[in-house]
């Protein structure tokens, strides 16, 4: 692409060195990744700011320089001022990649919980149907068959479209994060559907409030293609909310509720099935995998597989093939009946709800282990040991990410749990997570079920006693040991 076509959208002015025939050959925020001919896009971040790495841009080759700050004086190639860079790096790059999004099919899922489960489930039906299907997600990013790892639940605007652009499937799904909506990741994107699947307390360290957290999710759904179509689970307040403000919108909205008059009508739920009433027409779902929240999942799922025409009749048969979801209600059975669940949650909604599960399911005596993350959302922490000690015969509190936190800042407020419920509710303290897994695999009696939160599929990022790299991991290690 010529960089005057890429410029078509903004006002350059004169300047020196200005090329209009300039062949472009890439876009990255990153002065790292620049060569000869590439955009380098400056972003003031939250710990580094972009602009003071123009220098080295230009060092590396490149051909423009776009920031917020007035040009520097003397630059040798073009610089563009914008008034957000993250914007104008989604701009640019939809534009680079000839809008890739508007020759694909796009779904995108946002909400609290159930974002990664219900993109497997898509993947999965959608593939039964025939069609490829390229996953942009927490876990991975997965196109044309190809996993990749991924550093975020949304990667920045210029990978997402790259990533679009790159796909040669049918489908591309994409996991919706609140930070990557209020932070420009998915500008330029167009969706053919965007789904909501609920909105619980979490990140309000980055949001605030409820309503600005809510507002962020929100925006997914002012990316809808023109006969773009959302999902709504409208069980949920919020969603409620936004299905009547996207109604008066006139956007064409599929809701999926207890409702008599939703869309995809809730008619009964157990822990293992949900039936569904559209038109009069009943269906029994079974994702095979327990659980209400999962059961909210196949029935998003199933709202756009329907809504493309597919009947819902074969849906628990096209699951029977389903793997599974790393690091989402994954059971690892161990000596003696005691189970083990190694899952993702870490929202006190979330936790209630896996507890909830696990019951139905037969446990009875349950020991949970999670811990919280450093530097993130602390007014929730209250509410996940209620949510835990509710449902739980035992906690044990454990260390999660502390990212810039001492452990012992943690450690002593582990403490201060254990003072505000002794005599009331038994908490025990661990800091090293892979003992306190082993812990309680070692005192769980027959028939125990053990829960351990937080991480799910994640790595660790501290090192610990044994020689394991994840929870699931721990859990089998200790499995091969058993005598």
């Amino acid at each position: 692409m010529k960089l005057k076509e890429m410029l078509s959208d903004y006002q350059l002015g004169e300047q020196p060195n200005w090329d209009g025939e300039q062949i472009i050959t890439g876009i990255t925020d990153s002065s790292r990744d620049i060569k000869d001919g590439m955009v380098f896009v400056a972003i003031a971040g939250f710990e580094h700011d972009g602009h003071d790495y123009i220098p080295h841009a230009i060092a590396q080759g490149a051909a423009l320089i776009v920031g917020e700050h007035d040009c520097p004086e003397a630059l040798p190639i073009p610089y563009l001022k914008v008034a957000n860079s993250r914007q104008a790096l989604g701009q640019l790059a939809d534009k680079f990649y000839k809008h890739p999004s508007g020759r694909k099919r796009v779904i995108g899922i946002t909400g609290t919980n159930g974002k990664t489960t219900t993109a497997f489930f898509l993947k999965h039906l959608l593939e039964q149907q025939g069609f490829g299907v390229s996953l942009i997600g927490t876990i991975y990013n997965e196109i044309n068959g190809i996993q990749y790892p991924t550093p975020n639940t949304t990667p920045n605007a210029e990978k997402v479209h790259e990533l679009i652009a790159a796909s040669k499937d049918d489908f591309v799904v994409i996991e919706v994060s609140s930070h990557g909506l209020t932070q420009y990741r998915l500008e330029g994107v167009a969706f053919d559907y965007a789904l909501f699947m609920n909105l619980q307390h979490d990140h309000l360290d980055y949001h605030k409030t409820m309503e600005a957290y809510f507002e962020a999710k929100a925006l997914l759904f002012d990316k809808l293609k023109p006969d773009g179509k959302a999902v709504v689970n409208i069980d949920d307040a919020w969603g409620l909310k936004l299905a009547q403000q996207l109604v008066s919108k006139g956007v064409s909205v599929i809701t999926v509720g207890h409702q008599e008059d939703a869309a995809l009508s809730i008619k009964k739920m157990t822990n293992q099935d949900v039936t569904l009433d559209v038109s009069g027409e009943m269906s029994a779902l079974n994702p095979h995998m327990p659980g209400e929240h999962n059961l909210y999942d196949i029935a998003m799922a199933s709202a756009v597989i329907q809504d493309l025409g597919y009947p819902l009749a074969d849906v628990t048969g096209q699951m029977h093939s389903f793997a599974g979801v790393p690091g989402r209600y994954e059971i690892v059975h161990l000596k003696n009946g005691v189970h083990c669940v190694v899952d993702y949650a870490h929202t006190p909604e979330a936790v209630s709800s896996i507890l909830t599960s696990m019951h139905k399911d037969g446990a009875e005596r349950i020991t949970h282990i999670f811990g919280f993350r450093g530097n993130r959302d602390a007014s929730k922490r209250d509410e996940m040991i209620a949510a835990s000690t509710g449902q739980s015969a035992r906690l044990i509190l454990t260390t999660d990410d502390l990212n810039s936190i001492p452990e012992e800042t943690m450690r002593r407020e582990y403490a201060d749990y254990q003072h505000e419920f002794a005599g009331i509710h038994k908490i025990d303290v661990m800091m090293d997570r892979t003992l306190a897994i082993q812990r309680a695999v070692n005192e769980a009696r027959e028939g125990d079920w053990i829960l351990v939160t937080g991480k799910g599929h994640e790595k660790y990022k501290t090192a610990f006693a044994l020689p394991t790299s994840s929870d699931k991991e721990t859990v089998l290690y200790l499995k091969s040991s058993e005598k």
